[in-house]
């Protein structure tokens, strides 16, 4: 009885030990800890490191002191720990993440909405740039510029549809410096269809033209590069209108031999050749007076190279319309053949770039 009763004391005694040694209700870790931990997991995903770098590395300082708190207080007794004080750290911390967060929210909205606004305003611009290389044959020099400037534009919209708004807006700062070379390429022809004073010496040449056919009663040709067109007229009327193709270069005014270039001004045909290299042609007078005095003036401000001549033998002649030349007018063969049997020696030519100030180049130019 009396030995029954010690082994009970001692068994009571060593249950109080443990008790006090383990703790028989060990208070929890703190839930904010655990939702720290996926608050940070949160904010590396959603870019801190970039969008706020110094804001994230304090609060990684702040979590890494709240963690050190945990492993303190987890090194005391299980009986005497308390979690009041890193519960508040960790509070704290949460509070802290959660603001940053929510700036980050903010500022990828900020630049969401900004590479919009630019991913749209290239859009726009490349379509003009597009359409109006599309309209003139120099517009091809400028194509490459224009599909690397698309190609970069398609990039940083599928960047900005996955959130990567940093690598898009690299991409983007590119995109100016391609349609800046590609814009500079036609700009020199852009420039003449814009320019009122250009276009009203057009329109003069034509109405000269049209009204020798109405007092003379002949025949006249009036060419329009920008509608591609060539156009008779009979007794002042507009009689027949034909597609035409152009230079390489057809919409700059020819300067020089080997320039590809379509000249422009009023000259006559000079000989109808019925057996042309492009089925039939009618030779004009280029290059005239004008055409002289302007490849001397350019010659003495050094614009044309030293050993380039003037050039000549510029044709309207058959062989397809859509062929690009080397500088002559081309024409269908059923068409060209019509108005070489319509036609005289003597017959005027004018050959402009435009005569309305409104015109498809001009207006386009306004988007740009």
């Amino acid at each position: 009885m009396h030995l029954r009763f010690v082994h009970g004391i001692i068994s009571s005694f060593v249950f109080v030990c443990l008790s006090i040694l383990y703790g028989c209700n060990t208070a929890p870790v703190p839930s904010e800890v655990t939702i720290a931990e996926t608050q940070e997991h949160d904010l590396w995903r959603a870019g801190a490191e970039i969008y706020a770098p110094h804001e994230y590395r304090a609060y990684k300082s702040a979590l890494r002191s709240g963690k050190d708190l945990l492993i303190k207080e987890q090194g005391r007794f299980a009986w005497f720990r308390d979690y009041e004080a890193v519960r508040k750290e960790f509070s704290d911390i949460l509070a802290d993440g959660n603001n940053l967060l929510s700036s980050i929210e903010e500022q990828k909205q900020i630049k969401l909405t900004a590479i919009a606004g630019r991913l749209t305003y290239f859009q726009n611009r490349l379509e003009t740039l597009k359409r109006l290389t599309s309209l003139i044959n120099e517009g091809r020099l400028s194509r490459r510029q224009l599909m690397s400037a698309e190609l970069l534009l398609d990039e940083a919209q599928r960047l900005t549809e996955k959130g990567k708004y940093p690598e898009a807006e690299k991409k983007l700062r590119i995109i100016p410096v391609y349609i800046a070379s590609a814009q500079e390429v036609i700009s020199p022809v852009l420039s003449r269809y814009a320019d009122k004073g250009q276009i009203a010496k057009w329109r003069k040449w034509v109405n000269e033209t049209i009204e020798a056919s109405k007092e003379k009663g002949i025949c006249s040709i009036f060419v329009s590069k920008i509608d591609r067109k060539l156009v008779v007229y009979k007794n002042g009327v507009s009689y027949k209108t034909y597609s035409i193709g152009l230079g390489k270069n057809g919409f700059h005014d020819k300067l020089h031999a080997g320039d590809l270039a379509t000249p422009e001004g009023k000259y006559y045909i000079t000989k109808k050749l019925p057996g042309s290299r492009y089925f039939k042609a009618l030779l004009i007078n280029y290059p005239n007076e004008e055409d002289l005095r302007q490849f001397a003036a350019a010659k003495r401000k050094g614009l044309v190279p030293a050993r380039a001549g003037i050039g000549g033998l510029i044709e309207i002649h058959g062989g397809g319309k859509e062929g690009m030349t080397y500088g002559c007018i081309a024409m269908e063969n059923r068409h060209i053949d019509e108005l070489y049997h319509m036609v005289d020696v003597g017959t005027p030519v004018t050959i402009v770039g435009a005569i309305d100030d409104n015109n498809i180049i001009s207006s386009s130019i306004k988007d740009l």
